[in-house]
């Protein structure tokens, strides 16, 4: 295997570790967005989301700047928010839809969302060199 065999398997490698930490996130972000002090809600998990989610698509995008490579820890990110949100383990529904704490739910799918394409955007246009 030639030097740049083994650089493209571990950048390979990196990405998907990327792409698998985007899933995580997602799934810890539904599971701390519903959470409460006292009587308040608290969505850490939102909080989370918009810190983190746009670095794992920076880091992603210095490795591949590519819109796909770049964008795999955005998707893996919203494909959890999506499918443990609405169809969760026993077919519970994790994201809060009661009417004082529906706007946890939108801050974690709206602002993740948004900083995630706002990195990717960033990517795009810069090539995530000056990052």
């Amino acid at each position: 295997m030639s030097e740049d065999d083994t650089a493209r398997s571990d950048n390979l490698a990196i990405v998907g570790l990327l792409t698998f930490d985007g899933l995580l996130l997602g799934a810890f972000g539904l599971a701390f967005t519903p959470l409460f002090i006292g009587p308040v809600p608290v969505p850490i998990g939102a909080l989370l989301s918009i810190l983190i989610l746009p670095w794992l698509v920076l880091r992603a995008g210095e490795i591949d700047p590519r819109p796909g490579p770049a964008a795999t820890p955005l998707i893996a990110w919203f494909l959890a928010v999506v499918v443990l949100g609405f169809a969760g383990p026993g077919g519970d529904v994790l994201l809060p839809t009661q009417p004082g704490t529906f706007w946890t739910s939108f801050v974690l799918v709206f602002g993740g969302l948004g900083a995630g394409l706002f990195a990717l955007r960033r990517v795009l246009t810069t090539g995530a060199t000056h990052v």
